[in-house]
């Protein structure tokens, strides 16, 4: 082989080198970028409810929690659930609602990842219908939390269920803002929501926003494409991702929904 030839093969393969790099940085780094827990930590003295996962304490509120027909909340993939509690408290103030962070996120042990995420997730309902025996408990999911909830819904008897910028698939929406990588095979947190509901026939209420660039609307399209009941369906036409909260007619929405 000569000179120039082994040159030339040698410039032929950086693309290829530069795009195999790329893939195995994100490959390990993924859940980094997933999962974005650094601006929610807070101490845990500002915390009034815990819940022990082995050796893992996951940390949080309760508001109301004297009242009857609970309700819980999970929160976006980068979100401080502490600053939904005002807002549930003004729309649902007779229904306690459990908000309880995510492992690695507010004053919560742990590394986030998936299958984390849905364990902790069954042990809080359970924990919840065991504190309300008898009583009907919705699910409230933002974001990231979308995935969460439908999980919840799939394995447990959820009374109504909400779900906020909701997505078909963590993976569906990774093909989307990266169309040259090979998602399928390097996501390892999948949140497949459009499967685990897929035919699902309990009470569902979807917030869309249209101006959303982060769950692109065909995603979230396709999620209630797929429910075996059709769901009420909020648009809100001015809304972001970022922008769906503090709505007047998001909130006023979903106090209607939950009464």
């Amino acid at each position: 082989m000569s000179f120039v030839r082994r040159q030339w093969l040698g410039w032929a393969a950086l693309p290829v080198i530069g795009y195999a790099g790329v893939v195995a940085w994100l490959f390990s780094k993924q859940r980094d970028l997933i999962y974005l827990p650094e601006g929610t930590r807070i101490d845990v003295a500002q915390t009034d409810f815990t819940l022990a996962r082995g050796d893992v304490q996951l940390h949080g509120w309760v508001l109301h929690p004297h009242a009857s027909r609970p309700v819980i909340y999970f929160g976006g993939n980068a979100e401080g659930i502490q600053h939904r509690r005002e807002m549930l408290d003004r729309l649902l103030p007779d229904r306690p609602v459990y908000l309880v962070s995510y492992r690695g996120y507010g004053a919560s042990g742990g590394v986030p990842s998936e299958a984390a995420l849905l364990g902790d997730a069954l042990a809080l309902f359970d924990e919840v219908r065991s504190r309300h025996p008898n009583q009907p408990i919705a699910v409230i999911g933002s974001s990231l939390g979308s995935g969460v909830a439908s999980y919840v819904a799939s394995q447990r008897d959820v009374s109504q269920l909400v779900l906020i910028a909701p997505f078909d698939s963590l993976a569906a929406v990774a093909r989307v803002h990266y169309p040259a990588l090979p998602i399928r095979w390097i996501l390892r947190d999948r949140f497949d929501s459009i499967d685990r509901l897929r035919g699902y026939e309990g009470d569902v209420m979807v917030i869309r926003a249209a101006l959303d660039t982060v769950v692109p609307p065909a995603n979230t399209n396709r999620l209630i494409a797929a429910l075996g009941k059709p769901p009420k369906v909020v648009d809100l036409p001015q809304a972001g991702h970022n922008t769906i909260s503090g709505n007047p007619e998001f909130e006023q929405a979903l106090a209607d929904f939950l009464r």
